[in-house]
């Protein structure tokens, strides 16, 4: 009953902020997230620990500027999370920018995987995506109950394929041999499992080789994708880059560093649309001390 009441309450406020002009919502969202800065909390925390760390040429004012910036991105998405799973279909194409370096199919020969990455608006590229063609997504449970259902059931309405993480990986491979696109991101600490420790802003990091792994097996291409926040309140752009030439080499280590030296490439130009809030170094090299 509880658990009822919390969706009903989630839901509807989902869809109260969707029926609002994005702009509206926008603007909202980054004073909320201006406001909420102020008060101390563990996400903020590890967001001026991550930028510290990734970012030590900057004086403590640039970072103290970047962390305020990044916290009202990282609020104003949640926010904009409205938009994105109850705006229409015609809403969300009216807002996303689209700039591809392939031709966008509805199957493709030649296994696809797109390799995303958690910047503010990776929720609005994912689904724009998912209106214009049949794709699968492998997803990361939520911790909460609510907002997990909530997620998979709106994430999937356009007729994305959900598949969770911890999943079978015959099905991922299915799908892709299939013609069918998967969609994932892998720029998180996900475990030691099928993982690997590799420089990312020239601090180790736990990076997954679950990409070069799948990439193999399928003979997929890993095909890149970035999503910005406009300026100005004026939506957003889903940039598809070019597949990585030569992926997988044969090494899943330098497989794992070439996407976090592609990734930080990209948060150079955007710094402050990364969601710095999540602990990308919770799990340290033997011998290492913790950093958060």
């Amino acid at each position: 009953m509880k658990i009822n009441i919390q969706t009903t309450f989630t839901s509807g406020l989902l869809r109260v902020l969707a029926a609002l002009p994005y702009g509206l919502v926008a603007r909202i969202g980054q004073a909320l997230g201006a406001l909420l800065y102020l008060i101390p909390s563990k996400r903020k925390r590890i967001l001026q620990t991550n930028l510290r760390l990734c970012f030590p040429e900057q004086t403590e004012a640039q970072r103290e500027a970047l962390a305020r910036s990044t916290f009202r991105h990282v609020i104003r998405s949640y926010l904009e999370r409205g938009v994105q799973w109850y705006g229409s279909a015609q809403e969300l194409k009216s807002l996303v920018e689209l700039e591809s370096a392939i031709e966008l199919q509805d199957s493709y020969e030649q296994p696809t995987i797109f390799l995303g990455f958690h910047f503010a608006a990776i929720e609005a590229g994912c689904m724009y995506y998912s209106i214009l063609h049949p794709v699968a997504s492998i997803y990361t449970p939520m911790s909460d109950e609510v907002t997990d259902n909530i997620s998979r059931t709106q994430r999937a309405r356009f007729g994305t394929e959900m598949i969770p993480r911890n999943g079978s990986g015959r099905e991922i491979l299915k799908v892709l041999k299939s013609g069918k696109p998967i969609m994932l991101a892998a720029d998180m600490d996900f475990g030691l499992r099928d993982s690997v420790f590799v420089p990312f802003f020239g601090v180790q990091a736990c990076t997954l080789t679950a990409v070069s792994r799948l990439a193999k097996l399928s003979r997929a291409r890993v095909v890149p994708f970035v999503t910005t926040v406009k300026p100005d309140y004026s939506g957003y752009k889903l940039t598809i880059f070019e597949p990585l030439e030569n992926f997988p080499c044969g090494d899943p280590t330098d497989d794992a560093l070439r996407i976090n030296q592609f990734l930080e490439a990209q948060i150079r130009l955007i710094p402050d649309q990364y969601y710095w809030v999540h602990r990308r170094f919770k799990r340290r090299p033997p011998g290492e001390a913790p950093i958060y």
